[in-house]
């Protein structure tokens, strides 16, 4: 029987759609793209959970590695959807979500504390963290700059001030737009309250990986059950190394997912952009960065380690 990717159910439910009204066009990928996003949850073995910029694809890559090497793969190949495991059942189903944009929050919802009990609470459950100010930039750029026009699209119409790509300017975007520091500080919060109720959950920071990938990648595949060589994870964060990451994505190596080259001209257009730990010190004045670090001292819950 044939079986489609879950790319190619992507573009079933988008390219159809195109000629909509704009209105319709959105209300039915949100349903139809919610669908397959639940689906394709449901048959993960891990759930990993981070807002776009978090450290979600460089986690992956490094997944990836272990599997390309242990089962003969090009390394070009990444876990994004469950194809890989249909043609080898030791790899694993990775689902991963930011859980909160649009048809995305269907899986957000079921991992709440007030959901009602279901598969999805009782699967090993990721967490990624990131200092929100660091994410807020970056995210910026991702918004702006490769965000696909349909996802985009489904964004701005789940907020309250839809945002113009071509013109919002870094602070307006940080600091005053409804996916801005302000929105993800909640964000931050309230996947730390939903991470306290999950049977089997845990959660990483981004930091934490960048300080400490090798021990920090080993504590994923604990929370999945699963068991690498100390020499195989060195492998894979050797693989994962933003110069190496970097050269690969210049050179238009990766050509699915996250880590595919948009414009090998425009530097802040690659995934592998900095990857800087509070590179947003570079981007703002003095006041502004203050100002910006006094929203997180105010309202970040402490436990996440992030209160500057």
């Amino acid at each position: 029987m044939l079986q489609l990717s879950d790319g190619i159910k992507k573009a079933l439910v988008i390219a159809p759609t195109e000629i909509l009204p704009s209105k319709l066009r959105v209300s039915l990928r949100k349903k139809h793209l919610g669908q397959l996003e639940l689906a394709r949850a449901q048959r993960a073995n891990l759930l990993i959970i981070g807002h776009p910029k978090s450290g979600n694809t460089w986690l992956k890559v490094m997944m990836s590695r272990l599997y390309q090497v242990r089962y003969g793969l090009p390394s070009s190949k990444l876990i994004n959807t469950d194809e890989l495991a249909r043609k080898h059942p030791g790899i694993p189903r990775l689902a991963a979500t930011n859980g909160c944009y649009s048809y995305e929050q269907v899986v957000g919802n079921l991992l709440t504390p007030q959901a009602h009990d279901n598969i999805l609470k009782h699967k090993p459950v990721l967490f990624l963290a990131r200092q929100p100010i660091d994410i807020a930039v970056s995210w910026y750029h991702q918004f702006t700059k490769r965000q696909s026009r349909a996802k985009q699209e489904l964004i701005n119409h789940s907020i309250d001030h839809p945002i113009d790509r071509h013109s919002i300017g870094l602070w307006d975007f940080v600091r005053h737009s409804d996916i801005g520091l302000p929105f993800l500080i909640n964000y931050l919060n309230t996947w730390y309250d939903n991470v306290q109720a999950l049977d089997r959950a845990a959660i990483i920071r981004y930091e934490d990986l960048r300080a400490e990938p090798a021990e920090t990648l080993t504590k994923v595949f604990q929370l999945m059950g699963e068991t690498f060589t100390e020499q195989e994870i060195d492998e894979a964060v050797a693989f994962g190394s933003f110069d190496n990451l970097r050269k690969l994505e210049t050179s238009g190596h990766f050509r699915q997912g996250g880590m595919r080259l948009q414009n090998a001209n425009d530097p802040t257009t690659f995934k592998t952009r900095r990857g800087k730990v509070g590179g947003y010190k570079d981007d703002f004045s003095e006041a502004q960065v203050a100002e910006l670090e006094q929203l997180v001292r105010d309202h970040l819950n402490p436990a996440l380690g992030y209160r500057l």
